[in-house]
């Protein structure tokens, strides 16, 4: 099938048409292996950073410092042998290695699978994008994954060790739907969670608030389908409340609109908090970039503000942002190791704070 890849330096638009074919090696271990690459030769443009580790493919990183160390919860991406899709089937992920870094520039240890989606009860297929969480003298994932009936809610599983293993509750956590969980803790220590993402995350499915497999998306004239939210509970198992819509406006108060594909909410929700201000960012999907918007409340509204990353290699993005000795890191995926959108590589380059709280455009790419 033909996908393409959107890549935007500063100063024009490059658009890369490349022609992807069914995976030819059935790797189910999802270790790097000789796959056939494509051609996503730029010319003149090379990557900023280079992939964290190279014996796996790792996607979706959510990173988190614990014990005075980086621990990094990615996606473990494998040759599903699954035609791609606008649904996503063909990322048909098993389970998650934890990886751990003790600088940005040290050794990553991969510390090997963390949680098997054999061993989750509920669970039928495609354990997707994870995120952490330290709270209670536990270690806590939240993981989305399919149920038995093929529907994604969110469920969690506990360690006493950042590293895992981890293992998980019987049942998924109750009003969740969709994917990409991100978990965030305040400065009074509530923890609140984001979650949701179109097309094959099904949030669209989800618009009456129970699950309709034929769910559309908005009219484009429309508010565009915003990621959830909600506290969780002292438990760190359960929310404290319903999920709520986040919303984001443009600078005059206007939400953003469905058809405005250039800066409405798709999917790979992440909040940090700098100078007092809630920075809630986001991938906006088939057109590939990672946005923010602020705000003076966990629950929004945000104000869009925008790019924080133009578009990687790969049809996918998804990332994280950590505060580590006294400087900003974003953590993203491209397709540098094997070509392949659905076999990522996960990487790291420092983000910046402008002076007056914006946050600098990051290129992925740049000139030699």
């Amino acid at each position: 099938m033909v996908k393409f890849f959107f890549l935007t330096p500063k100063n024009g638009l490059f658009i890369l048409m490349l022609a992807l074919t069914s995976a030819c090696n059935n790797n189910s271990t999802g270790k790097v292996s000789n796959v056939e690459t494509q051609n996503t030769d730029t010319g003149s443009l090379v990557p900023i950073s280079k992939p964290l580790i190279s014996e796996i493919y790792t996607a979706d990183p959510s990173a988190h410092v614990f014990d005075g160390k980086i621990y990094i919860y990615p996606s473990h991406d494998i040759e599903s042998g699954i035609p791609e899709n606008d649904k996503g089937d063909h990322f048909d992920m098993k389970d998650y290695h934890i990886l751990s870094m003790d600088s940005i520039n040290g050794k990553v240890t991969d510390h090997g699978v963390g949680l098997d989606i054999k061993n989750i009860p509920w669970a039928g297929r495609q354990l997707w994008a994870p995120d952490a969480a330290y709270s209670n003298g536990k270690y806590y994932l939240y993981f989305p994954v399919k149920d038995k009936k093929d529907v994604f809610h969110i469920g969690a599983a506990t360690s006493s060790s950042p590293a895992g293993p981890f293992k998980p509750e019987p049942k998924p956590i109750a009003g969740t739907f969709s994917i990409d969980p991100a978990v965030f803790q305040d400065s009074d220590s509530s923890f609140y969670m984001y979650f949701g993402g179109l097309w094959g995350g099904q949030l669209q499915d989800w618009r009456t608030g129970k699950y309709d497999s034929t769910g559309k998306e908005p009219n484009p004239d429309e508010p565009a389908l915003s990621c959830k939210v909600a506290k969780l509970s002292k438990d760190m198992l359960s929310f404290s409340e319903p999920a709520k819509d986040l919303q984001v406006v443009d600078k005059d108060g206007k939400p953003i609109l469905a058809k405005d594909s250039n800066r409405r909410y798709f999917e790979g929700p992440w909040m940090h908090k700098y100078n007092g201000k809630y920075y809630f960012s986001y991938s906006t999907g088939n057109t590939h970039f990672l946005v923010y918007a602020t705000g003076d409340s966990p629950y929004g509204p945000f104000t869009y503000q925008g790019v924080l990353m133009n578009p990687v290699k790969g049809w996918t993005t998804h990332h994280s942002i950590v505060e580590f000795n006294g400087k900003w890191y974003i953590f993203y995926h491209d397709t540098e190791l094997s070509g392949k959108t659905y076999l990522r590589n996960i990487k790291v380059t420092e983000l910046k704070h402008n002076a007056d709280g914006s946050i600098e455009t990051i290129d992925p790419y740049v000139k030699k």
